[in-house]
C-alpha cells in the first residue's frame, strides 16, 4: 500500500498550513494561560487538594473515555469542521463562564463544567489537527513541523506561569477568561477559508453499499494497530515513556526540596530550565529534521535521555547547578523524542485511520499515567526520589537500545508500504 494509495497528498506549498498553525498557536497559548488561571482560582478559593485533584480528573476523563469515539468520528467527518466546532464550543463555554464571573455568581462547579467542555473539545481537536498535518505538509518537512510544535510547547512552559500570574493580578477573572475567547479568533478564522484535504476512505467489498458503524470504525483502528507488531512495539514504548516521565516530573518538587534542599525559587529554575531545553530541542529538530531514519533519531535520543536522567538521580546533594544543566538537556532530548515520534507516525500510518490511532494512543497514555504515579510514589518514599530517577533513566535507555536491536522497528519506515490494510480482517 503506497502513500499515494492511502490518499496522502504532497502539498506544493506549506503556506496554508503555516497560517493555520500560527492561529492555532495563539489559541493554544491563550487556552493554557486560562487553564493556569482556573487552577489558581480553585487553589485560592478552596485551598483544597481534593478540589484540585477533581479538576485534574475533569481535564483527563474526557480524553480517556471519549478519545476512541472522537478518533473514529474525526476519520468520518470533515477534519476542518471538527476543529472549527471544537474551537467555537470551547470559546463559547469560556465566554459563558466569563459572564458568570462578571455577574459575580460563578461557583466552583462551573469551573469543573468548563474543564470538562475544554477537555472534550481537545479530545476532538487534537487528533483532527494531527491527522490533518501530513495531508498539508510534505513528508520531508514533518519532523521540522514537529520541532515547531515542541518549541511552542517549551515556550508555553516558560511563559505561561509568569504571564498567567500577571494576568490574575491585573485583571478580573472575567478579563482573564476573555483572553481565551480573543485568542480563539486567529484559530477559527483561517479554518473558515483554508481547505484541508480529506483522505478517501477505502471501502471493502463486504462493506460496499453501506456505511460502517461507529463501533466498526473503532474496531478497525484497533485491529490496524494490533496487526502491525512494530507499530505496537513503538506505541508501547511511547506509553511507557509517558508514564515514567510524568511520574518523574511529579516528583521533581520532592527531589528539589529533600535531595537538593531547595525551595520554590529552585523549583522555578528547574521548570524554566526544562522548558528552555524543550525550546532549543524543538528548534534543533525544526532546523535539522533528524536522520533519514526517524526511528534511529528517536531511539538514540532515548538512550541519551535515559543516561542524562540517571545523571540527575546520581547528582550529589550540593550539585543543584549540575542538575539544572542536566534537566535542560532532558528538555532538549525529550523534545526530539516526541517530535520525531509524532512525525514518524504521521508518515507511516495511513491518513484515513490516523484519527482513530492517535486517539487510541492518547486515551491509553492518559489512562495509564496515574498508574505510573501510583508505582512511583511508594518506591520514592521507600528508596528515595533519586533512586526513582535512576530507575527511570535505566528503563528509558534500555528501551532506546532495545529499539535499535529490533529489525522490525529499525526498518518500520522502509517497510511502511507493507503495512496491513486498515480494513484487513483478523477473523473476528
Amino acid at each position: 500500500m503506497t502513500s499515494t494509495a492511502s490518499g496522502r497528498r504532497e502539498s506544493p506549498s506549506m503556506k496554508p498550513f503555516l497560517i493555520i498553525w500560527i492561529g492555532q498557536a495563539f489559541s493554544l497559548l491563550g487556552s493554557q494561560l486560562v487553564q493556569f488561571a482556573l487552577v489558581w482560582w480553585l487553589t485560592r478559593t478552596t485551598g483544597s487538594a481534593t478540589m484540585l485533584a477533581l479538576a485534574t480528573l475533569a481535564a483527563l476523563l474526557p480524553q480517556i473515555l471519549i478519545g476512541p469515539f472522537a478518533g473514529a468520528l474525526v476519520d468520518r467527518w470533515s477534519r476542518r469542521r471538527v476543529m472549527i466546532v471544537a474551537d467555537i464550543a470551547i470559546a463559547l463555554a469560556t465566554l459563558g463562564l466569563a459572564v458568570l464571573f462578571w455577574l459575580n455568581v460563578a461557583q466552583v462547579w462551573n469551573i469543573y463544567v468548563l474543564l470538562l467542555i475544554r477537555a472534550t473539545g481537545a479530545a476532538f481537536h487534537w487528533p483532527a489537527m494531527q491527522a490533518s498535518t501530513p495531508l498539508m505538509v510534505p513528508q520531508k518537512h514533518l519532523s521540522r513541523v514537529a520541532g515547531l510544535n515542541q518549541t511552542l510547547s517549551g515556550l508555553a512552559g516558560i511563559l505561561i506561569p509568569p504571564l498567567g500570574a500577571l494576568a490574575i493580578e491585573v485583571l478580573p477573572m472575567q478579563g482573564v477568561l476573555a483572553i481565551d475567547v480573543v485568542t480563539a479568533l486567529p484559530a477559527i478564522v483561517p479554518l473558515l477559508f483554508i481547505a484541508i484535504p480529506q483522505p478517501a476512505r477505502t471501502i471493502t467489498p463486504e462493506a460496499a453499499g453501506r456505511k460502517p458503524s461507529l463501533w466498526a470504525d473503532m474496531r478497525e483502528g484497533l485491529r490496524f494497530m494490533l496487526s502491525w507488531k512494530a507499530l505496537m512495539m513503538l506505541s508501547v514504548v511511547g506509553v511507557m515513556i509517558n508514564m515514567l516521565g510524568r511520574a518523574a516530573a511529579s516528583l521533581a518538587p520532592i527531589l528539589i526540596m529533600q535531595h537538593f534542599k531547595g525551595g520554590a525559587l529552585q523549583l522555578g529554575w528547574w521548570q524554566s530550565a526544562a522548558g528552555a531545553g524543550m525550546v532549543i530541542g524543538g528548534l534543533i529538530l525544526g532546523i535539522w529534521g533528524g536522520f533519514r531514519r526517524r526511528v534511529v533519531t528517536q531511539m538514540l535520543a532515548l538512550i541519551l535521555d535515559g543516561l542524562v536522567i540517571i545523571g540527575i538521580g546520581l547528582s550529589p546533594n550540593e550539585a543543584f547547578r549540575l542538575a539544572l544543566v542536566l534537566i535542560f538537556f532532558v528538555g532538549i532530548l525529550e523534545a526530539i523524542v516526541m517530535g520525531v515520534g509524532g512525525a514518524m507516525f504521521q508518515t507511516i500510518i495511513p491518513p484515513e485511520v490516523q484519527g482513530r490511532v492517535f486517539s487510541l494512543l492518547m486515551s491509553v497514555s492518559q489512562g495509564l499515567a496515574p498508574l505510573g504515579l501510583l508505582v512511583a510514589g511508594p518506591i520514592a518514599d521507600a528508596l528515595g526520589v533519586s533512586f526513582w530517577y535512576v530507575l527511570t533513566g535505566i528503563m528509558i535507555a534500555v528501551m532506546g537500545a532495545s529499539g535499535l536491536l529490533v529489525p522490525a522497528i529499525v526498518h518500520i519506515e522502509d517497510r511502511a508500504y507493507q503495512r496491513p490494510s486498515p480494513h484487513t480482517s483478523s477473523g473476528s
